[in-house]
């Protein structure tokens, strides 16, 4: 509550939206399985009850497993003496708590980031193969596309701005133009992706052969720059793991570090990935060189990629908040990092 108090009616409004679109995303997509199975596909009733399982599963790990954490941070200090961190000085306590807060809510914003891409983003692949494929069309099945499209992108702004407003040394992340031109540049940049899969699952299912291979290129990354982010070797290894899905639909900072040329090489294949899919779909099935399917979806990826990179290097260029702030009143001795603020510091993107 506190959190939402000094972010004012825009945090409000920001929050209710993404809980809007995470139980909307939810909902459709179980009304979908129900769909499927009432019509005996108990294929594509299996694969969209697992993304969703898997989704709550993972994010239910990482929750217990950082409550466990904090809670041993809260209670006992330095010293082993059982107290909240930093409480013996007045003059700080309530910064401190204020800090706690925002890590906290943070947390909560990782942990709908995770379970998105464990859920929505396969799910909306799964449902525009589906759609594409084998003109299966339904109002439940363009519902829970569009419900997917924007849970992923906003869940990616949502937990920016609030990784942002934890870190009291990083500039804030804007509300207006840059915050729109973020949500774009990844609203278009995922769209011209999943769509570019598609066709390619549609040209072969042997495409999952494909993407699973990039997933592992993705967790394989992540594993090379020996990430930090956890406790445990364990929770260490399914960490990389997530970010391995994550960067199979988009760019994905984990080192906190200037990325300029993991993220440019990133959108390199990116580029030819989404030229390839049409192309290799037009010529070995023919048939489909006039089909106003092909050319449709051709133009959405040809016209998202080049927006999504326009409103990428826009927002870099110009918008992308630069600098440190000092904090208004440094303090000293606040004792040890706690593993919630680390995680966040661990996980600071570009």
């Amino acid at each position: 509550t506190a959190v939402l108090r000094d972010g004012g009616p825009l945090r409000w409004l920001l929050t209710v939206a993404g809980v809007f679109l995470y139980v909307g995303d939810i909902w459709t997509d179980i009304g979908l399985a129900v769909k499927y199975f009432q019509e005996e596909q108990y294929v594509w009733t299996g694969l969209t009850l697992m993304f969703v399982l898997t989704g709550l599963l993972v994010t239910q790990i990482f929750s217990y497993a950082w409550y466990r954490d904090d809670l041993n941070d809260i209670f006992i200090n330095s010293e082993g003496t059982k107290e909240i961190s930093g409480m013996s000085k007045p003059g700080f306590a309530i910064q401190e708590v204020h800090k706690k807060l925002f890590c906290m809510a943070t947390d909560l914003s990782m942990l709908k980031l995770f379970e998105t891409f464990l859920e929505s983003a396969p799910q909306l692949l799964l449902q525009l193969y589906i759609l594409l494929g084998h003109s299966e069309v339904s109002v439940m099945q363009c519902i829970s596309v569009a419900f997917s499209f924007f849970n992923i992108a906003w869940a990616l702004v949502d937990y920016r701005r609030c990784l942002r407003r934890s870190l009291p040394h990083i500039r804030e992340m804007p509300s207006g133009l840059p915050t729109a031109i973020y949500l774009l540049y990844k609203i278009c940049t995922i769209t011209s992706l999943v769509l570019s899969y598609s066709l390619l699952l549609i040209l072969s299912v042997y495409t999952t052969v494909a993407l699973t291979v990039l997933w592992l290129l993705g967790t394989t990354w992540a594993h090379l720059l020996e990430t930090k982010f956890c406790s445990t070797r364990s929770l260490e290894i399914l960490y990389r793991a997530v970010i391995g899905v994550i960067l199979t639909f988009t760019f994905f900072n984990v080192n906190g570090q200037d990325t300029k040329v993991a993220m440019t090489t990133y959108y390199i294949f990116y580029t030819v990935i989404n030229i390839m899919a049409p192309l290799l779909l037009a010529l070995l099935k023919p048939e489909l060189q006039t089909s106003t399917l092909l050319l449709t979806v051709s133009g959405l990826i040809c016209g998202c990629s080049v927006l999504g990179l326009v409103c990428l290097t826009l927002y870099y260029s110009f918008l992308h908040p630069r600098g440190v702030w000092r904090e208004a009143d440094e303090v000293d001795g606040l004792g040890k990092e706690t593993k919630s603020t680390r995680r966040i510091r661990n996980f600071l993107q570009p």
